[in-house]
């Protein structure tokens, strides 16, 4: 049986905090060791190129990161981790999508059009400031997943459309040139945790809230006492709901442990207390991570040398594959030209059906496209609340065409007309 192939790449922008380590990379962690998993973990380096210009912020945050996920018991022998930028075939491949890919598309990107949104906003040109390193992400992005066929992608939902677009990359070049990239499905957790932060809300970066995973000792139990609480003295009862330390504490603890402490608050615990057992209960689990992060920070050569043999194990996968895609698109030996096609073989070779896309945006709904041989969107429907809606409404379309099915009010675009439309349904049936 194929193993399942689940592919996380990891930005490497600053320290990591307690959130990251609960929300992402503990879960990460213990699924890579899974029986049946095939997991590919990579740093994100060329990413961080996009918002970040200090070379050597980059490099410390390529090696925290990297020490951070192995001191938190990643095993470099059990999975593929690895770091993007020794990977040249990525943006090799990133160039073979970009061939494919309609700027129209990355028009819609969130990134994108935030950025332009924010510009028009503050009366300054849409692209002011807007790198093709930012126009571009998705196109890496996409390169990223489609290298190694990765059968699903962990994703938070604001990251939903990207997976999409590496879909949407993934089937047109198939369509162009062949079977080559399994398409990928977005995986999203909607049970992720999130950490309150020293102040209540949701610990993070921008709010200046975080408490970095591995402070050492002292550090930890500072901040820790520093958690904003309520004015109960002991003696009175408090409220677990809504309190930042006790919702700490349970991402930690066993769920014995935690019932003792919410035990103790309906008696009366006295706040430092509570945070002196949040911090020891914290510690415990963290002490020996840090140990092993300590370390290697002291050893970088022992974390480039890993990350140089998961290099290695990728590439092994990645160079054929490259070479594969190269000949696909006619990148090809000149020794190995085949004999010329006859002027009949030409003008009688059947061009490329329609092809219809499936996809889940942002909002939660599920959509569906028809483009033409050459990537251009003929259709575009309005949001179903399945995927199963959205799949009936393509059958409906394919088999009874368009003037039958205009209850389904889909957006027709503006240089598609009903003779084309049908053109192209009709085209498919015959495909099919």
């Amino acid at each position: 049986m194929t193993a399942l192939r689940v592919l996380t790449g990891i930005k490497p922008s600053g320290t990591p905090h307690l959130g990251n380590y609960v929300g992402a990379i503990r879960p990460t962690v213990r699924a890579s060791r899974e029986p049946g998993i095939d997991s590919f973990l990579f740093l994100a380096d060329y990413h961080a190129l996009i918002s970040t210009r200090d070379p050597a912020r980059v490099q410390r945050s390529t090696l925290e990161i990297a020490a951070t996920w192995i001191a938190c018991g990643l095993d470099p022998e059990r999975v593929t981790f690895y770091r993007q930028s020794d990977i040249p075939e990525i943006p090799e491949l990133t160039w073979l999508l970009a061939c494919v890919c309609g700027k129209g598309l990355l028009n819609r990107a969130h990134a994108y059009k935030a950025a332009v949104d924010k510009n028009t906003a503050d009366g300054r040109d849409p692209d002011d400031g807007v790198t093709m390193g930012l126009f571009m992400y998705p196109v890496l992005m996409a390169a990223d997943i489609l290298m190694f066929n990765a059968h699903r992608v962990p994703v938070g939902r604001d990251q939903i459309q990207h997976i999409e677009m590496a879909r949407d990359l993934g089937a047109s070049f198939n369509h162009l040139y062949g079977e080559h990239f399994t398409l990928p499905e977005a995986v999203i957790d909607e049970q992720v945790a999130t950490l309150p932060g020293l102040d209540g809300r949701k610990m993070s970066k921008s709010y200046d809230n975080v408490i970095p995973l591995f402070a050492p000792r002292e550090q930890l139990r500072k901040l820790i006492m520093g958690i904003v609480t309520d004015s109960r003295a002991p003696g009175e009862p408090k409220d677990t709901d809504g309190s930042a330390v006790f919702q700490l504490y349970q991402a930690f603890a066993t769920a014995q442990e935690t019932a003792a402490l919410a035990r103790d608050f309906g008696a009366g615990i006295a706040w430092s207390e509570a945070k002196e057992r949040l911090f020891e209960r914290i510690d415990r689990e963290i002490a020996p991570l840090r140990a092993t992060y300590d370390a290697l920070m002291a050893q970088p050569e022992r974390v480039e040398a890993y990350l140089r043999e998961g290099a290695a194990k990728a590439r092994a996968l990645a160079t054929p594959f490259m070479a594969r895609l190269r000949h696909a698109v006619g990148l090809r030996p000149l020794d190995t030209l085949p004999a010329p096609a006859s002027a009949s073989t030409v003008t009688g070779a059947p061009s490329a059906p329609p092809l219809f896309k499936q996809y889940r945006e942002t909002d939660g709904r599920f959509y569906f496209k028809l483009t033409d041989a050459k990537g251009h969107v003929l259709l575009q429907s309005h949001g179903f609340a399945s995927g199963r809606e959205a799949g009936q409404a393509v059958a409906r379309l394919k088999v009874h065409g368009w003037a039958a099915c205009t209850d389904l009010h889909p957006q027709v675009t503006p240089h598609t007309d009903a003779d084309t439309l049908e053109a192209a349904l009709a085209a498919l049936r015959k495909a099919d």
